[in-house]
């Protein structure tokens, strides 16, 4: 592969994003300074003659998207940011990778700006593409065409093609036929073990290919020309994606280390960095050096996405002259408001006196949705388990792009990482599967926890109490491990009234992504969830029924379809004389955040004789039982039975609860 030749000011340019890369790694002694070597040219050619972005306003809606989903190559997308003028000053990249820097090892979303998303962890970044892509088609629906015509670029490593949700991700969107979607896949053949032929033989373009995208190769990554062909026929192909197979030297210009392991994940070193400066014609002992060439040319590439975002504002202007609702609607989207009285259907729906959660959950979406626009509801294969379907809504297809629903396949993650590229582009989605496949989602629910994007998880069928599908789809752990992200609210609601309210949780948070654990059997309606939910879980516990005849001297913890157990026992205590306390606590993450005036009024620090009651893992309860309490819970894998054979077997019945908690000291 031979060095870029023509023109100057390309070549220029290409060297000035190399080695800003490669003295970012040096300097900070830590990072990946051989993907960007080799992947300078084909960003270049993106970034001078298709992107359109504009640096003063780096959130226009109708801006290119560019995601990095080979993330470990950081350092090139800090370089372009930098070269194009968005507020990263030299400084920052002076700072790679230390404590308190907007230019952290991977690219964070909401640290640097013109970093559309969080990417690392390989395939996550073409998730979220695909989930860009899918907005973009909705939005030009939903508003006008012509604001909503921009395209999703990303560049993707061999890493990223070996990942399973980007196999699933971009499956869906071939079946989406997504046109919108371009992938650059910087097909280098080097992996961290040494040379991808150790594990990864197949043949990438053949299997997209077989996906129904518009699959193209370009042969000599430094050769711009073909680059740039290959770019525009990509960016034309609008009834499917495309993938633009490139092929490149991991580590170009090195020496010693060019198309090596070498090269992938450690600095070059100082010999190896002036070898290099020197074999590609830069000053071998500059750092940091950024000709006025390449300032110029970057200038110029800026100055193209200026126009093109003017241009863009004086389309706004006119279609909101003609369409002021939907302009308005638009505007509150992206700020991320909600209409008014967007819940005034909630306090109408008829739950009946008894309703699983997961029934109850699909009659809030529908009494919320009309009114929410921007909620665009799916499921992994199981609609009509996961009682997640928008009625009347339509499903979201290539010919029916105003849809509400998104049916993903059995693509957990893939379903997952595509919410986020949702909620990055201004909707509110929420996704269902059964709480046991939370643990295929996992790595996307984290990155939209780490993000603070507003995504909703419908998990179901969410305990042993699933029956008859046995221990392989009965949940016992998941619960304490989505606890255990940070930022992500987890809600076990204890009835419909409880549902509904967490409905409301989740969708009030603008911050960060909310999970629901819902039940596949029916449970009573509790009337003092009715009376005292509405506070109680936004607060994420409260005292659902309190002791009667003085003060309480037992606390029974519960949540989910264990409180009306919790219920049961106390009428079995108090005709013992036991005076009880049920707290009904469907979110730890929202209680813990209370003012500790607020917790101690519920656990009153006195009362030490605690119980706990879960149908999972007691990982966590020792927080709000203390070194004196118990817990009811599950330490081992369920069992194939009618649910009510189950309750009865791992002693989840009130009669058990009570006995549990009269032997309490």
């Amino acid at each position: 592969m031979t060095q870029t030749t023509a023109p100057t000011t390309d070549l220029t340019t290409i060297n000035t994003i190399r080695f800003l890369a490669v003295d970012m790694v040096e300097k900070a002694k830590s990072g990946h300074p051989g993907a960007p070597l080799g992947m300078a040219p084909m960003a270049w050619v993106l970034w001078s003659r298709f992107l359109r972005f504009d640096p003063k306003d780096p959130d226009w809606p109708g801006r290119d998207r560019f995601v990095l989903s080979a993330g470990h190559a950081s350092a090139l997308l800090y370089a372009l940011l930098h070269l194009a003028g968005y507020d990263l000053p030299m400084e920052e990249l002076r700072r790679f990778r230390q404590l308190g820097s907007k230019t952290p090892g991977h690219p964070e979303h909401g640290l640097a700006p013109g970093v559309e998303t969080t990417t690392g962890p390989l395939g996550q970044g073409l998730g979220n593409s695909v989930g860009m892509a899918l907005a973009q088609r909705a939005l030009a629906a939903r508003f006008d065409a012509a604001l909503f015509d921009y395209n999703v670029w990303a560049i993707a490593s061999d890493g990223d093609m070996m990942e399973g949700v980007a196999s699933e991700a971009s499956s869906l969107a071939g079946h989406q036929r997504l046109g919108a979607l371009n992938v650059l896949y910087d097909a280098n053949h080097i992996s961290i073990d040494g040379s991808t032929d150790l594990a990864f033989s197949e043949d990438v373009a053949a299997r997209f290919a077989a996906y129904g995208w518009h699959v193209q190769t370009v042969e000599d990554g430094n050769d711009l020309e073909a680059l740039q062909l290959a770019m525009e026929a990509a960016a034309a192909e609008r009834s499917r994606p495309s993938l633009v197979r490139v092929h490149t030297v991991i580590g170009f210009g090195s020496p010693k280390k060019a198309g090596t392991a070498k090269a992938h994940g450690e600095p070059l070193g100082p010999d190896e960095a002036r070898a290099t400066k020197r074999a590609l014609g830069w000053p071998e002992d500059s750092e940091f050096l950024v000709p006025d060439e390449a300032r110029e040319a970057f200038a110029e590439a800026r100055k193209r996405g200026e126009d093109a975002h003017a241009a863009w504002n004086g389309l706004r202007e006119a279609w909101a002259g003609e369409h002021p609702e939907l302009a308005k609607e638009l505007d509150r989207r992206f700020r991320r408001e909600l209409p008014a009285k967007w819940d005034a259907e909630i306090a109408t729906i008829d739950f009946g006196t008894s309703i699983a959660t997961r029934a109850a959950s699909g009659k809030v979406i529908n009494a919320i949705a009309p009114a929410l626009p921007e909620l665009l509801g799916g499921s992994a294969d199981l609609t009509e388990s996961n009682q997640t379907l928008i009625e009347h809504g339509g499903n979201f297809a290539p010919d029916n792009p105003t849809g509400r629903y998104l049916h993903y396949g059995v693509r957990e993650h893939g379903m997952a990482s595509a919410m986020n590229g949702l909620a990055l582009s201004g909707f509110r989605p929420f996704g269902g599967t059964f709480l046991i496949f939370s643990d295929y989602a996992r790595p996307s629910i984290r990155l939209a926890a780490l993000m603070r994007q507003p995504v909703i998880y419908v998990f179901t069928h969410d305990s042993i109490f699933l029956g008859e599908d046995g221990p392989t789809h009965e949940p016992i752990e998941q619960l304490a491990a989505l606890r255990a992200i940070p930022n992500l609210v987890v809600l076990r609601p204890a009835d419909a009234h409880e549902t509904a309210q967490a409905w409301r949780v989740a969708i009030e948070r603008k911050d960060g992504p909310t999970a629901f654990s819902l039940t596949r059997q029916k449970l009573p309606v509790l009337v003092e969830a009715a009376e005292r939910g509405a506070d109680g879980v936004a607060k994420g516990g409260y005292v659902i029924a309190d002791a009667e005849g003085g003060e309480p001297e037992l606390l029974l913890l519960a949540t989910g379809s264990e409180v009306h157990l919790a219920l049961g026992a106390q009428k079995l205590l108090a005709a013992d004389g036991v005076r009880a306390r049920v707290v009904s606590l469907p979110s730890f993450e929202l209680f813990a955040a209370q003012p500790a005036e607020y917790r101690d009024s519920v656990l009153p620090p006195a009362v030490t004789r605690r119980l706990a009651i879960e149908a999972a893992r007691p990982f966590g309860w020792d927080r709000w039982v203390g070194a004196q309490g118990d817990v009811l819970g599950v330490d081992r894998f369920g069992e194939s039975g009618k649910y009510e054979d189950l309750a009865k077997h791992f002693g989840f019945t009130p009669e058990n609860v009570a006995a549990r908690a009269r032997a309490l000291r």
